[in-house]
């Protein structure tokens, strides 16, 4: 019987561990393996899993040289190519993962050129789920336009995992729906997770990406560049975010954005998201809530 494909990921991502920390990983138990978010590395503390219920520890302290060895495999062995992404506190990994560093910065005037020392480390097991965007899609072309719309949930609750799939849908066309052309500001990196210019989530055939470029500067980048008929992003969290969303709205491309709120009511007690409300830049919002029995979906037209 084939290997449940949650599981398969949880072991790619434990692949990356220097072999002593890798066995441990590798026998956690398989229902474990199967929800498993992050593997989490500290050194002098237990590795650790992150579980939809917390951490849980293994017995096995984590070495700082151990560290060092995951930079070197998670780049295979290439630091300098990856420094760009290093500097910023995370890399890149072949098969669509990202690990997170903490550890001293380098700084020369005042710009953060490297991590030394490393401390810290967080692979997070990205997951794609293809086909939960599928029915959402025909709701956001409510006059046969696409409606610029907000994905919204507490964080952890699924808005990168419903984004990636969107772009993918809308790229490829479904349910009657023509291709799009989107541009994907990837500020962070989760979202295509590139690995040498190539995604290694499936984001569509009609994507660009453009990877570790903030918001504010890569909104303008794509509009003059890629000719996009929509524009998608991952989490607004500050006014210049804003302020190239409003530049591109008035440019009459579409954009798909998602944010940090449980719900509109939430937006509306913050300052820079009731702006956004007020300057009725989305139209659609899609709220992602939890059940007993997974994820649900909730489409509504925002407030005029």
């Amino acid at each position: 019987m084939p290997k449940n494909l949650s599981i398969s990921r949880y072991e790619d991502a434990a692949a990356i561990l220097p072999n002593r920390l890798r066995k441990w990983a590798m026998a956690l138990p398989e229902e474990q393996k199967a929800v498993a978010e992050e593997i989490r590395l500290r050194a002098g503390q237990p590795l650790t899993v992150l579980l939809p219920n917390g951490e849980t520890p293994f017995d096995a302290v984590v070495e700082s040289e151990e560290l060092e060895t995951l930079c070197d495999l998670a780049t295979e062995f290439s630091r300098y190519a990856a420094s760009e992404s290093l500097r910023e506190g995370y890399l890149p990994v072949r098969g669509g993962f990202r690990v997170g560093l903490c550890g001293t910065a380098v700084m020369k005037d005042g710009v953060n050129t490297n991590l030394k020392n490393l401390s810290s480390a967080a692979i997070r097991i990205a997951r794609e789920r293809k086909g939960i965007a599928n029915p959402l899609a025909p709701l956001l072309f409510p006059d046969g336009r696409f409606a610029n719309t907000l994905i919204l949930s507490p964080p952890g609750g699924g808005k990168t995992t419903l984004l990636r799939d969107l772009v993918r849908c809308l790229s490829e066309g479904t349910n009657g729906l023509a291709p799009r052309r989107i541009s994907l500001v990837d500020e962070r990196g989760e979202v295509a997770v590139m690995y040498q210019g190539e995604p290694q989530m499936d984001v569509g055939p009609h994507t660009d990406v453009l990877d570790a470029c903030p918001k504010s500067l890569g909104i303008p980048i794509v509009l003059r560049a890629m000719n996009p008929q929509i524009i998608a992003v991952d989490e607004i969290t500050v006014r210049q975010d804003l302020t190239a969303i409003s530049m591109a709205a008035g440019c009459g491309v579409g954009l798909l954005a998602t944010i940090h709120a449980a719900s509109v009511e939430e937006l509306q007690q913050k300052p820079l998201y009731r702006q956004l409300l007020e300057d009725q830049i989305f139209q659609i919002s899609i709220r992602i809530l939890s059940e007993e029995n997974g994820r649900a979906y909730e489409v509504e037209e925002l407030p005029c």
